[in-house]
């Protein structure tokens, strides 16, 4: 299967769409697209287990590797995520360097974390490939942290600071609104703890990654220092379409 934390660790700028839908075609297209990486939504996505197989599936068979957002910071659904072939996993609502531990052991066998081990699912090419998954997936799983609230913004550093944590991102939505100024993307004070994060990345040689609203926001984050994107989606990409298709028919009825 491939990879991709070596490429995000390099500070390479790596642009993503999220899949929410739950449908396998939807990451097909990303990957057909030429995108460096599939975010697969399951906490606000529509899909679940059952669909996570085949999506998993077409992502690991192309050339956009697999992040997998899962519903929260519990070992369990790492495991069963990990198994189906994800080159990474992101999970929400980090708020402190405790969490972002948990986080980092549920990604990793043992001695260094507290993944189960089994070699027979996907991951491991049905148990053909094993050997070599097991001796490098410690070492090129992506763990991606969300900085969603403004006490994950002041624990940032700490959290930056854990071992095998590798990315801080952060959910533009959910911590605009914890701070009282919902989709207020240029007030100054969101501003600054976009900063702080991209400050405590660099200190500890992490990658800041964060979510566009728009694509008017990719060149000033770029230049702030995030480097790791989700730059938009199946569901509201798919929906503007139809919107703005319809609009033009619309007209054409006079």
């Amino acid at each position: 299967m491939k990879f991709l934390r070596d490429r995000v660790l390099k500070g390479e700028t790596m642009f993503g769409v999220a899949a929410q839908l739950g449908s396998a075609l939807t990451v097909e297209m990303i990957g057909r697209a030429g995108f460096d990486w599939t975010w697969i939504d399951c906490e606000h996505g529509s899909g679940d287990y059952s669909e996570l197989v085949h999506q998993i599936q077409v992502a690991r068979l192309g050339d956009s590797p697999a992040v997998v957002r899962i519903a929260w910071n519990e070992p369990t659904r790492f495991k069963r995520v990990l198994d189906l072939g994800a080159a990474g996993i992101m999970v929400p609502y980090v708020n402190t360097a405790e969490e972002a531990h948990q986080a980092a052991q549920s990604m990793r066998y043992q001695p260094e974390g507290i993944r189960g081990v089994a070699s027979s699912p996907p991951a491991c090419g049905f148990g053909q490939g094993f050997d070599d998954y097991y001796a490098r997936a410690n070492d090129n799983l992506l763990t991606v942290v969300q900085i969603e609230t403004v006490e994950g913004v002041e624990n940032a550093e700490r959290i930056a600071a854990v071992s095998g944590v590798d990315v801080l991102f952060v959910g533009p939505m959910d911590l605009s609104i914890n701070m009282g100024i919902a989709r207020q993307f240029k007030n100054a004070d969101f501003e600054a703890n976009l900063d702080r994060v991209v400050g405590a990345c660099r200190k500890h040689g992490k990658v800041a990654g964060i979510l566009t609203p728009t694509l008017d926001y990719l060149a000033p984050w770029k230049a702030k220092g995030y480097s790791f994107f989700v730059v938009g989606s199946d569901s509201t990409g798919l929906a503007k379409m139809l919107v703005d298709l319809h609009a033009k028919c619309a007209e054409m009825k006079g």
